[in-house]
């Protein structure tokens, strides 16, 4: 279990175990590559972040991870893995979040992307992401860097 702030001084806990903090959480992340590439989506005002959002009435995480990638990139996802969890303690909210690597077949267009601009392809992640401008404060926790070290490790 990894303790850590997060880009908005909250203190998040991030696991790779089962569900430790929940069975049924309410926000997805999915890491996403397609072949060689990891698929991220550009969000109208955060910039660019992996897919992800809240986990509808009715669905499970795994159906919201699915949903989240078809709807901010037009991929379809061909093979979906739970990685883990993480706890944000925020200061006016808490949220549990279930951390998904997702493999997409192909991209197919469409004629919105929601609440985003659509699917951007990129062969890797820039070394100075924190700082990067062009990035999400999504992408700036430990979250994605610990999420992505472990499918390295795990040749996942």
């Amino acid at each position: 279990m990894k303790i850590f702030k997060d880009y908005y001084n909250n203190t998040v806990t991030f696991s790779f175990s089962d569900h430790p903090f929940s069975k049924e959480p309410k926000h997805v992340l999915v890491i996403t590559r397609i072949g060689n590439q990891w698929l991220l989506t550009h969000h109208k005002t955060r910039g660019l972040e992996f897919p992800g959002g809240k986990v509808e009435k009715g669905e499970t995480a795994m159906e919201a991870a699915i949903r989240e990638v078809k709807e901010e990139t037009g991929g379809d996802v061909d093979h979906l893995i739970y990685l883990g969890q993480y706890y944000v303690d925020g200061k006016a909210d808490q949220i549990v979040k279930n951390v998904y690597l997702a493999d997409v077949a192909q991209l197919i267009g469409q004629d919105t992307y929601y609440e985003t601009h659509g699917p951007v392809l990129v062969n890797c992640l820039p070394k100075e992401l924190k700082t990067d401008e062009r990035y999400s404060f999504i992408m700036k926790d430990e979250v994605v860097a610990l999420a992505i070290k472990w499918i390295e490790e795990k040749k996942l």
